[in-house]
């Protein structure tokens, strides 16, 4: 034999037994399908069960960064202590989702805030004053003097005498006669 022609040889590979033909590449059939089959037998071995009503999943990294799960299928199965989230997750800065998550940060999640606040402040960031045009401006006039006025008006009329004692007498007057029995 050739030493060439025992090299290439040797370079193939054979996949399978002592029949089967020589392959440049070993091709896998392994689609997202096959997968998400084999993620959900094992989950229903561990009898998992729906938790309905979850609008969103926020799982908050060490390094600030969030996978966001918007409307996601949630499972849990208690007695194995596993929670199985699937859906289109999405990676995001947790500054991007601040005013929102702030409900769901625990205490150690407030801490790590702070720490990522105070890291980004020290980073050279200038600090940000408040110019003359944001202030409040003061106040010129006196509000209280004219609501002051307006319960001393309030008072006159209320203690002014009535006209001439007499009662008004508000009975409809109709233009039918009476009728006598």
């Amino acid at each position: 034999m050739n030493p060439e022609k025992l090299k290439k040889l040797q370079a193939q590979v054979r996949i399978g037994g002592k029949g089967t033909p020589r392959r440049k590449k070993k091709v896998v059939h392994a689609t997202a399908a096959t997968d998400d089959k084999k993620l959900q037998s094992c989950l229903k071995k561990l009898s998992v069960n729906n938790i309905p009503g979850i609008e969103e999943v926020n799982m908050i990294k060490d390094d600030g960064t969030v996978i966001h799960f918007n409307n996601p299928k949630a499972q849990a199965s208690l007695q194995a202590n596993t929670f199985a989230i699937t859906g289109h997750g999405e990676n995001k800065q947790i500054t991007e989702m601040l005013p929102g998550i702030l409900s769901q940060l625990g205490a150690e999640g407030l801490n790590q805030l702070k720490r990522l606040a105070s890291s980004v402040a020290g980073s050279g960031m200038p600090k940000t004053t408040i110019d003359e045009d944001d202030e409040v401006p003061d106040l010129v006039e006196n509000f209280d003097e004219p609501s002051k006025a307006e319960v001393a008006q309030k008072k006159e009329i209320e203690a002014a005498p009535s006209s001439g004692g007499k009662k008004k007498d508000s009975a409809k007057k109709t233009d039918e006669p009476k009728k006598q029995a």
